[in-house]
């Protein structure tokens, strides 16, 4: 019984291979995943992936990298894919000061406004940030919150951080992109999540594992792309770095998902 906190598999790097991939994911030991969109022109292909996969839960958000393309009518098409889909959480958002020039401003705005929206719907949000973790840290700490709380993405945040995000609700997931030795500091940090706030990722088609431990390679243009089901790469990471079984750790993050995604 696994559980992918946040992938994207509605992304048209994945068109070719999709009905295959989904065809094939709940073989892998996948119970669930959170499917999230990113911009107003993909929230109906994640709708419609949820329509035909009972193991997809959807998620709508507006992310920070495409916030200079939203309409004026956003914010009402966004709460209407959440009306709709009762069980659906909001995401991805969140703050990015790494692409270029970022319209902070801007961020900042859609960011609270949707988080707003996940509080008062009662739901999870999934939270994006890059080079903004203070920034992150300052606007949270002046907002309401979802009560269910809310999952950090790819926690590339500073191992100090950690216990003030929890307390605000936050929980914690990890790709396989950890496993480069590049990100050997960022696997280490998740040695100090508390257990109970520990969850897997794959952010397909993004952050893929190294060729070492990918066992299902793929490409895109000649370039790599993550598949789906390298869930299980993210378990044996995060059971590697906190020395415990994978067993043991797939029952941990079959609660932690459970609490966050169904309240």
């Amino acid at each position: 019984m696994l559980y992918d906190a946040h992938n994207h598999l509605q992304d048209h790097r994945l068109d070719a291979r999709r009905a295959a991939i989904a065809k094939m994911l709940p073989e892998t030991g996948l119970s669930e995943a959170v499917v999230n969109g990113s911009a107003e022109d993909d929230w109906e292909d994640v709708a419609q992936l949820a329509r035909e996969n009972a193991w997809v839960r959807p998620a709508f958000g507006l992310h920070p990298w495409y916030v200079k393309e939203r309409t004026p009518a956003w914010q009402q098409r966004l709460s209407d894919y959440l009306t709709a889909f009762p069980n659906a959480s909001v995401g991805e958002i969140g703050l990015d000061r790494w692409i270029e020039n970022p319209d902070i401003e801007a961020q900042i705005d859609c960011f609270r406004r949707q988080l707003e929206l996940a509080t008062d719907l009662h739901r999870p949000a999934t939270i994006h940030c890059l080079r903004a973790w203070g920034l992150l840290d300052e606007q949270l700490r002046s907002l309401r919150l979802p009560g269910r709380g809310f999952l950090l993405h790819s926690y590339g945040g500073p191992v100090e951080m950690i216990p003030g995000f929890v307390k605000m609700g936050a929980y914690f997931s990890l790709s396989p992109h950890f496993g480069h030795a590049r990100k050997a500091r960022q696997l280490a940090v998740f040695k100090s999540v508390p257990p109970d706030r520990l969850l897997a990722e794959t952010d397909a088609p993004d952050m893929w594992p190294p060729d070492e431990l990918n066992p299902h390679p793929l490409q895109h243009a000649g370039r790599p792309i993550n598949h789906p089901a390298n869930l299980r790469v993210s378990y044996e990471l995060l059971a590697g770095v906190r020395g415990v079984p994978v067993e043991e750790l797939v029952n941990q993050i079959g609660e932690n998902y459970r609490r966050l995604f169904n309240g």
